[in-house]
């Protein structure tokens, strides 16, 4: 059972707001690879392999990362699996050479047999794709939107240098 009830669920028409159309979601770009690297480190830690990468070698820095308990790194791993098993394949695996095994966009276009410029574009949209993944389940949290006023839409107020001075 998933932590994020969310995940669990197989209508997805209960999220209280849309994040596939939203074009902020470039801004949750980091944020999301630091998930993946922690997804990396903890489905290590637990001892398996994260499912994208299959039986391959990978190449992985070893960080001190300390748990709060074992159970809270398996759900974690078990709910991130559950927002990549939701990508495409083809995206799945941009996500797994450029960000869980950091190879250059040029080494991932060459792995993955397509061209340099495909994989610069694809990346991003994999990314954002799995963002709005992790803000459905509740695995990132939505940043707070500030309702600006445009320039235009200011608030109306007397001119003090064309008032009159007769009251008229």
């Amino acid at each position: 059972m998933s932590a994020i009830p969310f995940l669990a669920a197989e209508n997805q028409e209960t999220a209280p707001w849309d994040w596939t159309g939203d074009p902020d979601l470039w801004l949750y770009r980091d944020r999301t690879i630091a998930l993946l690297r922690r997804y990396l480190h903890l489905s290590i830690e637990i001892g398996r392999v994260p499912s994208l990468l299959g039986r391959e070698i990978f190449r992985s820095r070893v960080t001190s990362y300390r748990l709060t308990t074992f159970e809270d790194a398996v759900i974690f791993v078990h709910d991130v699996e559950t927002s990549l098993e939701r990508l495409d394949q083809f995206s799945q695996q941009l996500i797994a050479r450029v960000v869980l095994q950091e190879y250059s966009e040029p080494e991932a276009a060459h792995l993955l047999r397509c061209a340099l410029r495909t994989v610069q574009r694809l990346v991003p949209e994999a990314l954002d794709q799995l963002t709005a993944q992790f803000l459905r389940g509740g695995l990132l949290t939505p940043m707070v939107r500030i309702a600006r006023n445009s320039c235009q839409v200011g608030e109306m107020q007397q001119n003090s240098a064309s008032a009159c001075c007769c009251g008229k």
